[in-house]
């Protein structure tokens, strides 16, 4: 067994007292984004960033995120757009090279803050219902791509941009959401191999991950269930409650709450 491999402890992880939170959180995110469609990321990110901090949350979430999209990927394949999803992955590796520096040498208290305020103006924007209202072009897809891999792999908010930009476009459901779960899939593994290599990727990281993110999967096929109960718009309202209540709560100023 590697060595790296080796000082993985799910002991120490299932002892820690913040490992109940953690629990919490991946079952919250996984229906929010289950009975959504999105979401898991502005939940899981804010609550895992003030109990282990932005580094700790955003390798496990990229692990836990890259795992899922890997599953979708065969269904989604022949639908997906590749000439319009490659060039916006590439760019958005590319510009998650430095989001990672940021990652990496940022003072977490101050990424704390700058992730909540970005998901609280990422849940203002997407409840006001505005949308990209163009057509994709390349040095648009381009300039999405950098802006999601900058914040995503600084703080593993990569959808919004990507999302207000595909929504707005004249494509059917079936292709946004095959190009959603195709680019998502690239910029997980281009991230995953981002983070191994600056060391965020580490062994209490992937005991971390394995721990909670089938449970977040088996959260999400709940949310799928819960879906079914009301109308899209009342869970996307719903949603964005929660969203921004998890961006409130983590800030640094209460911390206390997780203690």
């Amino acid at each position: 067994m590697p060595e790296f491999l080796a000082d993985i402890s799910f002991a120490a992880v299932v002892t820690d007292h913040r490992f109940p939170f953690a629990i919490a959180c991946a079952i919250l995110a996984g229906i929010v984004r289950g009975f959504s469609g999105f979401g898991s990321a502005l939940v899981f990110i804010p609550i895992m960033s003030a109990l282990y901090g932005p580094q700790f949350a955003a390798g496990a979430f990229v692990l836990i995120d890259l795992a899922v999209d890997a599953m979708l990927v065969p269904g989604i394949w022949r639908q997906t757009r590749w000439r319009e999803v490659w060039p916006m992955a590439a760019a958005a590796v590319v510009a998650g090279q430095f989001g990672a520096i940021i990652l990496k040498y940022s003072d977490p208290v101050a990424l704390r803050w700058a992730i909540s305020a970005i998901v609280l103006a990422v849940v203002a924007i997407l409840a006001s219902g505005w949308r990209y209202p163009g057509r994709p072009v390349l040095i648009v897809s381009l300039a999405v791509g950098a802006l999601s891999g900058l914040l995503g792999s600084s703080m593993q908010i990569a959808g919004p941009p990507v999302i207000l930009y595909w929504l707005g476009s004249a494509a059917d459901v079936v292709t946004v959401r095959a190009n959603f779960i195709g680019y998502f899939t690239l910029l997980s593994l281009g991230l995953f191999w981002t983070y191994a290599a600056r060391e965020i990727i580490t062994a209490e990281v992937i005991a971390l991950a394995l721990m909670t993110g089938p449970i977040q999967v088996f959260a999400t096929w709940i949310g799928t269930r819960l879906f079914h109960v009301a109308s899209a718009k009342t869970y996307r309202w719903v949603a964005y409650v929660v969203i921004a209540a998890v961006a409130l709560v983590s800030m640094p100023v209460l911390d206390g709450l997780w203690q």
